[in-house]
């Protein structure tokens, strides 16, 4: 049996015991050391070669975020942030996925808190997923590198940019719809912060991250983004400019009036809220109008609802396996002939950036 070698990282004895305990309770996950901070955690990537890191925020000498750093420049390595639900830790922490961290999941409560089994349970299968994932190598001083970008219609030959923008440029565009897991905050860091403060379309984003992490994420996004985000509310009325952010536990949708529905129907594959339920209303109330983007992350939610945006005529982005940390959703999309293209980072966010409104785009 394949034992998942981990290290464990965080400043407080208490809480490098319980995670210790809930890890090596799994008979298929070897804890290979322990680190009080990020100096330490350093050193013993380099030394120990772990298949993943679980990473604290708030540590001496050296916290989550500069680890990470240092970690993805000089011994790459999967990182999972585990931190503390409160605003700051997750700003650091949403940074240190931009630096090159996998995830972020909140740390795990008191054994006899209700819900503790299933947040057990989860780090677990975080643990086991995140060790999976193939990293690459970071610069100092530059952003996450993926491997050399590349354009391409799906299931067809490599085609170069001119052909993409052209079918970009015959899209009626009405409405954005973003569909990410694992990576996905960086991804949708990359494509929000460029966009012009007059962006003309409203942009809907489920994102598959940690309970009680989503104000969180909406918040450090706005910050960077000219536009607004935010998490969506029952009945607000779509506008351009502004994003939105599922909640927990609720299905994004838009409504045939074009406002934000809530949805409490049962999860769909797994997931409440789900990228395929978005997808799915978008096109019932957009039609041809509708602009689909599936990014980085595990599994294939998602990929249903973008057979709806096909059938409503709209357009479906999905990113390349050149820049995407987890080819999973989007991988399925290409597998299922579903992308009418197939783009690295860098192109999907001039994509978006590039969405022009032509009159009476979308109507009904």
């Amino acid at each position: 049996m394949r034992h998942v070698r981990v290290l464990v990282v965080d400043d407080s004895a208490t809480s490098r015991l319980l995670l210790v305990e809930i890890l090596r309770a799994d008979e298929e996950i070897e804890v290979v050391g322990q680190a009080a901070d990020g100096v330490e955690a350093l050193a013993m990537v380099k030394r120990l070669s772990p298949d993943i890191v679980t990473m604290d925020v708030h540590m001496p000498r050296l916290d989550g975020f500069a680890a990470t750093k240092r970690i993805m420049v000089e011994a790459p390595t999967p990182i999972l942030i585990i931190t503390s639900v409160d605003a700051r830790a997750l700003s650091i922490s949403l940074e240190a996925v931009r630096a090159g961290a996998l995830a972020v999941q909140a740390k795990p409560t008191d054994p006899s808190a209700p819900g503790f089994d299933e947040e057990a349970r989860e780090l677990v299968r975080q643990v086991k997923a995140m060790s999976e994932v193939k990293v690459v190598r970071h610069h100092d001083h530059e952003a996450p590198a993926g491997k050399p970008p590349i354009s391409s219609r799906a299931g067809g030959p490599e085609v170069v940019a001119p052909r993409s923008s052209a079918l970009l440029h015959d899209v009626p565009a009405a409405v954005v719809a973003i569909a990410a897991s694992t990576g996905g905050p960086a991804a949708l860091h990359r494509i929000l912060t460029p966009l012009s403060a007059d962006f003309p379309l409203p942009i809907l984003v489920v994102q598959h991250i940690s309970r009680g992490f989503g104000p969180g994420l909406a918040a450090w996004l706005d910050k960077a983004s000219p536009i607004r985000v935010k998490i969506a509310e029952e009945g607000e009325t779509l506008r351009p400019a502004t994003v939105y952010v599922a909640g927990e536990d609720r299905h994004l949708c838009v409504s045939p009036s074009r406002r934000i529905h809530l949805s409490t129907v049962p999860a769909v594959g797994g997931f409440r809220p789900s990228a395929t339920v978005l997808f799915e209303s978008v096109a019932a109330a957009f039609g041809k109008g509708a602009v689909a983007v599936i990014l980085t992350g595990m599994g294939r939610d998602g990929v249903d609802g973008l057979r709806a945006i096909r059938r409503a005529g709209g357009l479906t982005i999905a990113e390349s396996k050149a820049s995407a940390v987890v080819y999973g959703m989007p991988g399925a999309a290409v597998h299922d002939g579903l992308a009418d293209l197939v783009l690295p980072l860098h192109e999907v966010c001039a994509a978006v950036a590039g969405l022009l409104v032509p009159s009476a785009a979308g109507k009904p």
